[in-house]
């Protein structure tokens, strides 16, 4: 797979958005654009359409839940996955309720997250990793 979309990446803490644009860079050739709330997510996200967001759940201001809500009002098909490093089992089965396409934790050894992404793209996007 070769994943050549546009991921908007949301987290707060600047080293945790360069960890998953490195891993990511290992699908393929994205396009990454960061967020560091999510206030800017939403902005951004509209600005930029873009096909894959990956948001962080605990954030100050707007939490990756209220962004996630405001996200789907936007466009109820976009696809978001959720990041954490505090997955209550609440917190994870209302972000699926939400409409987001699976979560990871943070803490997942670095092969295992690069391979979950790997699989959600390939169901949500088909084998060639991008968008028509």
């Amino acid at each position: 797979m070769s994943f050549s979309g546009k991921v908007l990446l949301v987290d707060d803490e600047a080293h945790i958005r360069k960890f998953i644009g490195l891993l990511l860079k290992q699908l393929g050739s994205p396009t990454v654009i960061e967020a560091g709330n999510g206030e800017d997510a939403v902005a951004t996200f509209k600005q930029e359409k873009p096909d894959l967001v990956l948001l962080d759940i605990n954030m100050p201001g707007l939490t990756g839940l209220e962004t996630l809500r405001l996200l789907k009002q936007e466009d109820p098909d976009c696809v978001v996955v959720m990041l954490t490093s505090l997955a209550s089992r609440q917190v994870v089965e209302e972000s699926l309720s939400l409409g987001a396409a699976g979560y990871i934790r943070k803490d997942t050894p670095k092969e295992e997250i690069t391979r979950m992404l790997g699989e959600t793209i390939a169901s949500c996007f088909g084998n060639e990793g991008t968008t028509p």
